[in-house]
């Protein structure tokens, strides 16, 4: 097995199917309604699940282990028992892991055959590669940062990980502290997994935040990294909807897939007519897609009719693994037309947005979901809050319909109020940009940048683009996608 140019032993099951030690490994933790945080966070993307209890008898062990392991083979998710070579035994899971002082690699190996994979927690470069000659099939290293689910007495952090990972030919896995706040470094420092315990199954969205971690390891990829699908309406005219996606999508460096949701006879003047599809060839298109592409992100546009609101947010809901969802919530067409009724507008509250990992309203589309009227930053934040409340995890409410020499959006992420100020171009060039920018933080994301890191960038995109837009057309021109991309890759923010 080989991963970012270091080869690795291949640990293979009875089923010949590989052991994944690479990605989100995430580590049990003793609070209520385990095995559904566990569920959410398997549907996020966790690769390998550990099951750690401490001071509970064997007989209850058992029991809960059986469940979670049932669990990891639905999700087809690498099930692995901390410490205990005789449950991991009684259980055929798919390997334990070992502490320093939890037994040899040799013994597990005799109790449990060469088909199961064994792990050992290791602090510096001589346990690691100790580990390594034991024959273990990957190693844990830490603690990253310190943590509360156990005394660390050492750190060797993110440096002490990238002098071993030269020395190593065996996965890695980060562990201690690691949060999505600071996973990137580690990752960057040549882990193959982190380890994580609070920062999901203690987040209120446990799929969310695994999807959110999962999501970072596309950092190593090769361009086109990340492949992004967009759910939108064709722009005959070119400058907005599926058009504007694909160009984003394709110019920034990733892969664009689309799912057209409606047709429309447009140019920069306007809207002229709309031919919406049947939502039945609407959730085709997204089966074909997702069946046979590896798809990061999805993001959404003009959806149009309740029909095909509601057929999408259905099949997104029992997709076995969450793609996280970027929704742009279109609703009026630059030149004024309607693109959502009221019925479109009861359908996507109480359907697809909850399931929104980023919500990307402009503040009049703010103002029709909310029911506020926005006049300034503060009641930007109030309107944010209230999107947040109504399911989606996070919120961008952009501040273009403000007035001043500052274009400021705001995020808000369920914790915290983030602001992007850029210059506010004065131009009527404007027409695509609502679809480019959501589709631009969408292939960040699908990169494996943060959340705050994609939208800083995607800022950037689309704020040259208006400010490098030319005429085109008698009415609001479009953007000019090609040198927005060009200043930001030549700003070296790939």
């Amino acid at each position: 097995m080989s991963n970012n140019g270091r080869h690795f032993r291949l640990v293979v099951n009875k089923t010949t199917e590989p052991f994944s030690i690479a990605g989100v490994y995430l580590i049990t933790d003793q609070n209520e309604d385990l095995v559904e945080r566990v569920r959410l966070a398997l549907r996020g993307g966790v690769t390998a699940l550990q099951y750690r209890a401490k001071d509970k008898k064997h007989e209850e062990c058992l029991t809960e282990a059986r469940v979670l392991q049932q669990l990891c083979r639905e999700f087809g998710t690498t099930f692995i028992v901390n410490d205990s070579v005789s449950l991991a035994r009684e259980l055929d899971a798919d390997g334990v892991h070992l502490g320093q002082d939890d037994g040899s690699v040799s013994y597990a190996r005799e109790q449990l055959g060469d088909a199961k994979i064994i792990g050992k927690s290791t602090h510096d470069l001589n346990e690691a590669l100790q580990a390594e000659k034991e024959g273990a099939d990957y190693i844990g290293f830490g603690a990253m940062y310190p943590t509360e689910s156990k005394l660390v007495t050492h750190i060797p952090g993110t440096q002490g990980l990238a002098q071993i990972r030269s020395e190593v030919n065996i996965p890695v896995v980060g562990i201690g502290g690691i949060t999505v706040g600071n996973a990137c470094r580690v990752i960057d420092a040549g882990a193959d997994a982190v380890a994580v315990i609070s920062s999901v199954l203690s987040h209120p969205r446990p799929d969310m935040a695994a999807s959110t971690l999962r999501l970072l390891f596309n950092r190593q990829r090769p361009f086109p990294r990340g492949s992004v699908l967009t759910v939108a309406g064709s722009d005959s005219g070119g400058g907005a909807g599926i058009q504007a996606d694909l160009k984003t999508i394709t110019l920034l460096g990733s892969y664009g897939a689309s799912v057209l949701t409606a047709l429309t006879a447009q140019n920069t003047r306007g809207v002229a007519s709309i031919h919406g599809l049947p939502p039945s060839f609407v959730t085709d298109q997204l089966g074909t897609v997702l069946s046979d592409i590896p798809i990061d992100i999805i993001k959404t546009g003009m959806l149009h009719t309740p029909a095909i609101i509601s057929a999408v947010a259905e099949y997104l809901l029992e997709l076995d693994e969450l793609i996280p969802l970027v929704i742009d919530p279109v609703m009026v067409a630059k030149g004024g037309a309607a693109l959502m009724d009221r019925d479109a507008i009861s359908v996507f509250c109480t359907q697809l947005l909850p399931q929104a990992y980023l919500l990307t309203p402009n503040i009049p589309e703010a103002e029709k979901l909310t029911g506020l009227q926005i006049h300034d930053e503060s009641d930007m934040e109030q309107a944010a809050r209230k999107l947040q409340s109504m399911g989606a995890a996070n919120v961008l409410l952009k501040g273009g319909h403000l007035t001043g020499p500052l274009s400021t959006d705001l995020l808000f992420d369920g914790c915290e109020c983030h602001l992007f100020p850029t210059e506010r171009i004065f131009t009527s060039n404007t027409h695509g940009t609502g679809c480019s920018y959501a589709s631009a933080i969408a292939t960040f994301l699908a990169q494996g940048k943060p959340l705050v890191t994609a939208i800083e960038q995607a800022k950037g995109f689309i704020t040259t683009a208006i400010r490098l837009s030319r005429s085109l057309g008698k009415g609001h021109s479009p953007i000019n996608h090609y040198l927005g991309a060009v200043s930001l890759f030549k700003n070296g923010k790939e």
